[in-house]
């Protein structure tokens, strides 16, 4: 969600104040524009369907028309180009906006989250060095510490909520509930757990590959064959690298940036061509392997997964890519979500970004505040 190159890189999280709206833009591969419609879902803290009517939080009637579009200018492939700024709303908290089609909401073609925040809570995070001693140089710990003197809780081990997530993922966000200091004379509650509770395996810097161009190829991209109706791009095989020591460089955090540098000057939104690209990587066969990043909606598109051929001795998967560049992983699915350290390592120096969000129901409330967020992003090193 945004629209300046920097913006399309931020969570979508904004104060319920802030007069700038959050915008949401997405491609239709069409060549004639459809009728879609936007209804906004208020959620409590575990993103569950609060008990809020829409005329609760919304400002209007809780159905909306996009009716921004732009088509693409001389692409390969066509498409149509939407733009619906996300009306405000009244209440802080967690938010669904579910898109589409012909006013029928049983015709969903994507669905987005997003998050409004209310200044009630003083609220200070900083990574640390984990207290577990094992594996400590491959963690990153986030304690953090509230304050609510502006409210009068009655109990506030089971009125707040913290959530804390790396690098915009919900598939290994953690929620915090207890905390490990209480002190009502100050009005302050700090999270600074030994159990590891609020830590996270702090991975390493995102693989990525840069497909801004067309006529030459990009960093990581070993060729790009452009055909009359469609351009395919093969990045460069890869290989795992869990073992050795940290390298430091430049990445996204896993998010992607839509540009191109074909039409300088131009409107990267509408100019930017699709390259169907695909990715290799070396590994043992039998493994559960996916692609994980904001390009697979970490882990949860069905392209994530990679298949193995014998004859390479490699695992590749194709998506369908704006041009851009796009930052990704490689892990593996268990029980617990994904782990990624066999095939990429884990560095405590490792450059993540954190946000920590602190909820608030008050007594006999119907819904979840968002009361404090913040966004952490030490030794910040973004291209």
């Amino acid at each position: 969600m945004g629209l300046q190159q920097e913006s399309q890189l931020d969570a979508p999280v904004i104060a319920i104040t802030d007069s700038r709206p959050l915008v949401l833009l997405f491609d239709d591969i069409a060549y004639d524009p459809e009728q879609y419609s936007v209804k906004l879902i208020h959620c409590d803290a575990n993103w569950k369907k609060s008990a809020l009517r829409d005329n609760d939080f919304s400002v209007s009637f809780n159905e909306y028309n996009i009716q921004e579009y732009s088509y693409s200018i001389d692409t390969r492939i066509p498409y149509i180009h939407y733009t619906f700024p996300v009306p405000r709303v009244t209440k802080s908290g967690n938010y669904v906006l579910k898109v589409y089609r012909n006013r029928n909401e049983n015709e969903v073609i994507l669905t987005r989250r997003f998050m409004v925040y209310e200044e009630l809570f003083t609220v200070g995070a900083a990574i640390v060095p984990p207290t577990e001693t094992e594996d400590r140089r491959a963690l990153q710990q986030i304690n953090v510490v509230v304050n609510y003197s502006k409210i009068d809780l009655s109990d506030p081990t089971t009125q707040v909520k913290v959530l804390l997530r790396q690098n915009q993922r919900w598939d290994n966000a953690k929620l915090l509930v207890k905390p490990t200091f209480l002190n009502q004379n100050s009005k302050s509650i700090r999270y600074e757990p030994f159990d590891g509770s609020s830590t996270f395996r702090a991975g390493n810097e995102f693989r990525f590959v840069d497909l801004r161009f067309i006529r030459a190829t990009g960093v990581n991209v070993a060729e790009v064959i452009v055909e009359e109706t469609v351009i395919l791009a093969n990045a460069l095989a890869e290989k795992p690298r869990p073992g050795g020591v940290y390298s430091q460089y430049l990445d996204l955090n896993g998010q992607y940036m839509v540009y191109t540098n074909d039409r300088p000057g131009g409107n990267p939104e509408v100019e930017s061509e699709y390259m169907y690209t695909t990715f290799y990587l070396e590994a043992d066969p039998g493994r559960n392997i996916l692609m994980l990043g904001a390009l697979t909606a970490w882990g949860n598109r069905p392209e994530a997964k990679m298949t193995y051929d014998p004859k390479t001795g490699h695992y590749s998967t194709s998506l369908l890519l704006k041009q851009g560049w796009y930052d990704y992983q490689y892990g593996f699915a268990t029980a617990d979500g994904y782990d990624s350290d066999p095939i990429e390592g884990s560095f405590f120096e490792t450059e993540n970004e954190y946000e920590v969000l602190v909820y608030y129901r008050a007594l006999g409330s119907r819904y979840d505040q968002l009361v404090g967020y913040v966004y952490l992003h030490p030794n910040r090193r973004r291209l």
